[in-house]
C-alpha cells in the first residue's frame, strides 16, 4: 500500500511505538522512516495531538492501529492528515462475531465489577476486548511483572502485550519522548476475557488477583 502510494526514500510515516512490529517494519521495507509518535493512556492508538507534533516536511504518512478491541480517534487523525496533507491508514483487529463479542463484554464486566488493585480498561466507544488490559502501576519497583508471575503461580493465564515499545528495539531505535508508551509498556497486563471462559474460570481470575492487593501499596 505504501509503494503503491508512491511513499519510499525519503520520506517519513508516522507510527505507534506502542506494539506493531510489523507496521514499523512494512515502512521501512517501503524505504521510508518510520517515526513514531506517543499513544492515548486509555486506548493505546496514536495521540492525534501527539501525531501533529510528529510531522515535519517529509511526513507522508500515518498508521494508525486500533487496539485491544478500542478504536483510534479516527476523525481526530484524519484531520490531522487533512491539514497536514497526508495519507492516513488504519490497520484493524481480527473480527469476531457479534455473539463472540457480547460473551466477552460480558466476561469483562464481570472482572470490572470484582477485581480490586488494578486499574481496569475503559469500556467506552465500544470496545469488544479483543483484550482486556489493565494497568499495574509501578511503584519504583517491578510490579506489574511480579504481579504477572504470582498469577501465573495461581494457574492464570496473563500476558505482558507489549514488552518492549519499538523506540527501543536496536533495529529501530530513536532518542524520542514517548512518555505514554513507555509508561503502557512498563504497567499493562491482558487478563482473560475468552469467549470460552466458564464463571469458575472467571471466579479463579478475580480471587487471584484480588488476593495480591498488597503489591500495589504506595512506595513511602
Amino acid at each position: 500500500m505504501l509503494r503503491a502510494a508512491g511513499v519510499g526514500v525519503g520520506d517519513e510515516v508516522i507510527v505507534p511505538a506502542f506494539g506493531n512490529v510489523e507496521v514499523a517494519g512494512a515502512v521501512a521495507l517501503a524505504g521510508a522512516l518510520p517515526v513514531f509518535a506517543d499513544v492515548d493512556p486509555v486506548t493505546y492508538c496514536l495521540d492525534p495531538v501527539a501525531v501533529e507534533a510528529a510531522v515535519t516536511r517529509r511526513t507522508a504518512a500515518v498508521v494508525v492501529v486500533h487496539r485491544f478491541g478500542r478504536t483510534a480517534d479516527v476523525g481526530q487523525l484524519r484531520g490531522v492528515g487533512r491539514r497536514h496533507g497526508l495519507l492516513v491508514w488504519e490497520q484493524g483487529e481480527s473480527e469476531a462475531s457479534q455473539d463472540e463479542i457480547a460473551r466477552r463484554r460480558e466476561r469483562a464486566a464481570y472482572l470490572d465489577g470484582r477485581l480490586r488493585g488494578v486499574r481496569m480498561p475503559d469500556g467506552g466507544d465500544g470496545h469488544t476486548y479483543q483484550q482486556y488490559v489493565v494497568r499495574v502501576p509501578g511503584n519504583g519497583r517491578p510490579d506489574r511483572d511480579a504481579f504477572a508471575r504470582a498469577l501465573r503461580a495461581k494457574g492464570v493465564e496473563c500476558r505482558v502485550p507489549v514488552k518492549i515499545p519499538l523506540h527501543r528495539l536496536p533495529e529501530f531505535r530513536r532518542c524520542a519522548s514517548l512518555p505514554e508508551t513507555e509508561l503502557a509498556a512498563d504497567e499493562t497486563l491482558a487478563l482473560p476475557v475468552d469467549a470460552s471462559l466458564t464463571k469458575r474460570d472467571m471466579q479463579r481470575i478475580v480471587t487471584a488477583c484480588n488476593a495480591l492487593g498488597g503489591l500495589l501499596q504506595p512506595a513511602f
